[in-house]
């Protein structure tokens, strides 16, 4: 997205969360960190004439893309959401959906088990009253603090992932079940497709409630929409 809108010679900015040590660098003026809420992003896109809003943020940035369609509201500013499709589980997949977190530590079940957590480092915390399980997380950033889970290992990476690296990684671990939220898209797909190839059962968190806002699918769905 970022690379059609500077290839489009359009005035943009980029918005980082700054969650990630040293994020990919961008095509785009970059901003990092919060806004303060709605009240300071609705300010925010006043003070800097803001025309249109586009919410490329993870599936699961839940908070910001509320934030950002009442805000929008609020100061009138035009808003879609730039939203890959979810994934879709095909033959031979063995997948348990579950609503929330903890729709997914209640599916580990109480048997030791060894866990691919695959869902990034913010959530941890959730897993921490199942420590009877082996948890191998992939993480972009070496953990700075302690890990909340005592039987834990990570291997820091960055994506996208290929399904050779990530069949190998479930052997190498001895992973017996992944843990993921549907976030959708190509590059971490891969995990998925390695555990459909290892016969492998999959807890997949669905993403969360949002509010009603306009959704494309793609990058070019987005350029139309700021053209007209």
């Amino acid at each position: 997205m970022a690379r059609a809108l500077a290839d489009a010679g359009v005035d943009a900015v980029y918005s980082y969360a700054g969650r990630t040590e040293a994020p990919v660098a961008q095509p785009l003026p970059v901003r990092m960190g919060g806004f303060g809420g709605v009240a300071g992003l609705s300010a925010y896109l006043q003070t800097e004439q803001i025309s249109h809003v586009i919410d490329a943020t993870h599936p699961f940035a839940a908070q910001m893309s509320r934030n950002a369609v009442e805000a929008c509201a609020a100061a009138g500013v035009p808003l879609i959401a730039l939203e890959r499709p979810p994934w879709q589980a095909g033959p031979g997949d063995d997948w348990t959906h579950v609503p929330d977190l903890a729709g997914a530590v209640a599916a580990l079940g109480n048997v030791p088990r060894r866990v691919f957590l695959a869902i990034g480092r913010q959530n941890l915390d959730a897993f921490a009253g199942v420590p009877q399980h082996h948890y191998l997380l992939r993480l972009v950033d070496p953990p700075t603090e302690a890990l909340p889970l005592p039987k834990a290992e990570a291997v820091i990476a960055r994506g996208p992932f290929t399904v050779d690296g990530d069949r190998a990684l479930l052997r190498t671990h001895r992973i017996e079940v992944i843990v993921a939220k549907n976030a959708g898209g190509a590059g971490a797909e891969a995990k998925l497709v390695a555990a459909r190839e290892l016969g492998l059962p999959v807890v997949l968190i669905d993403r969360p409630a949002l509010p009603e806002r306009r959704i494309a699918r793609s990058v070019p769905e987005v350029m139309t929409w700021l053209r007209g």
